[in-house]
């Protein structure tokens, strides 16, 4: 499953936790299916927050929906724009989820994840609010 990692197995075998890192960090590096921020490294898409990076299940720009964006949604009143990264390619954004972004109060700019990427890190460092959602790229 994407998303979680694995703790060693101790007297209830394995045990999955969801994937997150607890603060708001520059991505250093992108592609061969993950990324890089905080010295560490995460195989597959992620979500930039403001409560921190999370492994994120979209695997594909058709994934990208209001289910996918819940945890971002629940956080929208703490930032204005989100980037949505798609992949190697612009790919629109379904009317439904244009209006669902609108509702928040949001500002949505959907660019290729490279392009994602380089404007998160920047608005991050002028301390902007704004939030990724970020597909993973081979």
């Amino acid at each position: 499953m994407v998303g979680k990692l694995f703790e060693p197995r101790g007297a209830h075998g394995i045990v999955q936790r969801a994937q997150h890192f607890p603060g708001r960090a520059a991505i250093s590096a992108y592609g061969n299916g993950g990324f890089r921020f905080a010295e560490m490294s995460h195989r597959g898409s992620i979500l930039c927050l403001p409560s921190g990076i999370h492994g994120w299940d979209a695997a594909e720009a058709g994934d990208i929906d209001q289910e996918s964006l819940a945890r971002a949604f629940a956080e929208a009143d703490q930032f204005e724009v989100l980037l949505i990264g798609t992949g190697r390619s612009i790919t629109p954004m379904p009317e439904a989820l244009r209006l669902a972004v609108r509702e928040r109060g949001l500002r949505a700019d959907v660019m290729p994840t490279g392009a994602a990427v380089r404007t998160y890190n920047i608005m991050l460092g002028e301390n902007r609010p704004v939030a990724a959602a970020l597909l993973a790229v081979a």
